[in-house]
Formats: structure tokens, sequence, C-alpha cells
């Protein structure tokens, strides 16, 4: 390297003859300006990562208009699946400040059910490791429930990113450290919690457990956090798991978004939840509008899986009670009555329905632009998801949440969570169907007792205060399963004042 030596302090050593360095005192300086430069940004970048973090910035809102006959909608749409270009990559967010603790054990978890019944089972597991000061293992996925999905948490979900989105909250690890990970499965300390269990149930009986077995790994997840009286720190957790932490692989996500934008082209649509699929008939015993032959096959399964606990089952009873799925003929009067054109583009987020394109045939003639994922994409973009039920369901749930109107037949796991993440996401209209007083409806229509026009106003005006808009959960003390769930309504994470559910809309029931 060449210097110039009329150059100040280089010129004077050259002319002292002595070797060229930089004073001691003036390399301090520099390193000490260079060291404080780089704490500075890390501090402002770590500082910006967690107010984007809690303050997530989303799309700016549009709104559309329905003019679906007299029952018009007006609605604000915000969808999370926002659809990129091929040539916007996002820029990679910073790393959040890693919480420092001392682990309390280590908490392996195996879930159980469908995708959205994990779902939100995770997320109440998260929580629970949070409280308990707990280092979490990446849960494993069901792959022994009647849909026999072999998909691992890695095959649905961006593992990298639920573990690095909660490391300011609870330390996520991919196994089990190799000196615990030794012990046989039989080894391990295994237990299902107690349902609906509260923080005190956690903190006095599940946490002396880790002092004495280091591992305890929970067989069975669902349902297992109350709705209602936690903290409002672990609440407002739940829903950072749900709606942040739970990113779908880039897989699933290139490919839901193909599919919403394929739908959005062509304009507005409806997605349909007609869980009117052979698992749902099965274990709810439901088999109106089946033959006779049909629901023998269905009881026959519901007998082939011995921890189904209900077995004799009088479908009709539970039909007027609202306790059934509404059947695909039943669907398209109910849509009809609601005031839908006959052109409405209708998505149908299901798996394969019960009977096939015979039982679809009164749907179909209804609403001709009925479509399914298996007729807006090609074969071979499918051909990776086959046998992974799982990673179906993934791409219904994504067309849910981007659909201008959702609505469910039945009020199953995807139906609440789908429901509460449009809520999430600026109360996106979901049409929650009165299936008790439908049915009543339908009977009388059928009977002669009604006309269509009668039948119409009684359906609009069942559903006028039914359309996902903010409102209170319902509490049922001592009674969870009969009250609202929390993840269909998650109001600690909408709105920070009253006013956003209008006045006295608290709804406790004892």
């Amino acid at each position: 390297m060449e210097f110039n030596k009329s150059d100040g302090f280089v010129s004077k050593c050259y002319k002292l003859g002595a070797p060229l360095m930089v004073p001691r005192g003036r390399l301090q300086v520099w390193f000490i300006r260079v060291c404080s430069c780089i704490l500075l940004w890390t501090c402002i970048a770590q500082l910006v990562a967690v107010g984007e973090f809690w303050h997530p910035r989303f799309p700016k809102a549009w709104k559309t208009h329905f003019g679906f006959g007299e029952f018009s909608y007006q609605l604000t749409k915000i969808t999370q699946f926002s659809i990129h270009s091929e040539e916007a990559t996002p820029a990679p967010s910073p790393l959040l400040p890693l919480r420092m603790y001392k682990s309390n054990g280590y908490l392996k978890i195996s879930c159980n059910g469908g995708l959205n019944q994990m779902r939100a089972a995770i997320c109440d597991m998260v929580s629970i490791a949070r409280l308990l000061n707990l280092t979490l293992v990446v849960p494993e996925l069901d792959k022994t429930s009647f849909w026999a999905d072999p998909s691992n948490f890695g095959d649905i979900f961006d593992v990298r990113h639920f573990i690095d989105s909660l490391r300011d909250e609870v330390h996520i690890i991919k196994r089990l450290p190799k000196r615990l990970n030794r012990k046989t499965a039989s080894e391990l300390f295994k237990m299902p919690p107690v349902s609906w269990s509260n923080e005190k149930y956690y903190l006095q009986q599940i946490l002396p457990l880790f002092s004495k077995y280091k591992v305890v790994h929970f067989n069975r997840t669902d349902t297992r956090l109350v709705n209602n009286g936690l903290s409002i720190e672990l609440q407002k957790l739940r829903c950072r798991v749900n709606y942040h932490a739970l990113k779908f692989t880039d897989r699933i996500e290139a490919l839901g978004n193909k599919l919403v934008r394929i739908l959005q082209q062509k304009g507005s649509f409806v997605a349909l939840h007609l869980r009117y699929e052979m698992d749902m008939l099965a274990f709810s015993g439901c088999t109106h509008g089946c033959s006779e032959e049909e629901s023998e096959d269905l009881k026959k399964l519901r007998y082939a899986y011995p921890w189904w606990r209900e077995k004799e089952i009088l479908s009709e009873e539970k039909r007027l009670q609202g306790l059934c799925p509404l059947t695909p003929e039943e669907t398209a009067l109910v849509l009809q009555a609601l005031g839908f054109e006959k052109d409405t583009q209708i998505y149908i987020a299901s798996g394969e329905i019960y009977g096939s394109e015979r039982r679809l045939m009164a749907l179909q003639a209804a609403f001709p632009q009925i479509v399914k994922k298996e007729m807006v994409l090609a074969p071979e973009d499918l051909q990776q998801f086959q046998n992974h039920s799982s990673q179906m369901a993934a791409l219904d749930y994504m067309v849910s949440i981007a659909s201008d109107i959702f609505i469910p037949t039945y009020d199953g796991n995807m139906a609440k969570v789908v429901e509460g993440h449009r809520r999430y996401l600026g109360f996106g209209k979901t049409i929650l169907l009165d299936r008790e007083k439908i049915v009543d409806l339908i009977d009388l229509y059928h009977s002669k007792k009604l006309s269509w026009d009668e039948f119409g106003v009684a359906i609009r005006q069942t559903h006028a205060k039914r359309f996902g808009q903010p409102t209170r959960r319902k509490v049922i003390v001592d009674k969870p399963k009969e009250e609202d769930y929390f993840y269909s309504n998650p109001e600690e994470c909408l709105c920070e004042t009253r006013e956003c559910y209008g006045a006295n809309n608290t709804s406790i029931m004892r």
C-alpha cells in the first residue's frame, strides 16, 4: 500500500525515520466510536422489530359492496395472506431479543385432532410453557386419527419462523437434548392435562412435576386451557402465536396465494365451509338425507373407532336441536333465502363431500359458479398434497381467510378458528348460521306451512345480526363447552376499549 509522504502524520513519521504506525490513543478512540455505532444501530433495529410485532401493519383496508338480492353486505376486508408479485421478496425481519430465564424443564406435546384443533392447541401449549417458564419442544402432530395424515409440524408450518418469532417469550427447541432423548418413549412421563384448566391448575399441579421428571409429555392437547379468566398477557400471547407465529410453509403459502389470486381475478367470492364429510357425519350420527345403506356405513365407521364414546345416536333428534351440519340441499335453500344471486362465485372449503357429486346437485343447480380447489388448480399443483389432509386444509384455511364472505355450515374447529382470525384481521364478514332455527324453518317450508317469501324473510331476520360483528364472548360459569370459544372471538386482542363493542354488551351467564 502506498502513502502520500506529504500528508500530516505519515510525512512526520518518514522524516523521523519512525515505523509507520498510528498512536494507540487514537486507535482506541476509533474503536470505541465504531463499537458504539454498532451497538446503537443494533438497539434501534431490535426496538423497531418489537414495535412492529406488537403493532403489526396490515395492508390498507379496501371496501367492496355486495348486492346479493335484499341481503346486501358492506364489508371491510383485510387479509393476512396478501398476494405478492413473483419479483417482490420481503426482507427478513430482525431477530427479537432473546428472553433470558431459567427453564424449569422441557415440555413435549403430541397434538390430537385435525389441523385447526391442533392449531388452537399449539397456541395453548406455548402459553402454558410461558406461564411455567418451560422449554418447549416443537410440537408433534396427530398421525393416528381418522385422517391418518403423516405430516410433521415442519411440513405445514415454518419451523424457523415459529421459533424465532417467539424467542422473546419462550425458548423453543426442535428436539430434546441428547442426554434426555436417550430415554425411550415408554420412560417419559406422559399425561393429558385436565380439560379447560386455568393458571392455578398449571402452577400448582403441573409445575411441580417438572422438578421430579424434568421432561413432561402431554399426550393430548385439545381444549386444555380455559376460554376466560386468564391474564390479559396470556390471552394476547395465544393470539400472537395463532396470528403471527404459526405461519404456513412457503410451499403452502405459494399455492394458497395462487388459489386466492385465481378466485379474485373472477371477482368477489364466498368461502363455504360445507362440513358434510364422512368423518363428521359418522361421529356426529347425523344422517339426514342419507340412504339406509349410507347410514349403516356411517354407523359402522363410528363403531370402528373405540375412542369415540357416543355410539347409538338419534340423528333426527340431534338435527332438530341444531347439532348437525346442514346438508348441501339445506345449504342451497338458505343461501337463496339470504339473497345470494345465482351467479355468486362460491368456493367449497372442505374435503370430499359425502355422496360426492350426487349430493351437490341441488347446490350446483342453484349456484352454477361453485368451485373447489380441484377445479381451480392443475392436478400437478395438488399432487404434492395428496393424502395429506392437513396440508389440504391449510389451503382451504387461506382461502377462507381471504374470502369476501365466509359461511360455515357447522361450528366445528375450522369454522371457529377462521371466524376468530377474520375478526382479528378487521371483522371480515362471517355469516354464523343458526342451524336450530334454520331446520325448523326448512321443515315448515317443506310442509307448505310457509311460502317461499315468508321463508326468506324469516331466514334474513334470523341472521340480521349474525355476521361476525364486534361482540363480547358469552361466558357460562362452570360450563366451558357451552360458552363461546376463545379462538372464535379473541376479544382481548381486538379492541382496547369497551366502545368497540358498544355499551352494555357483556354476556355472562351463571
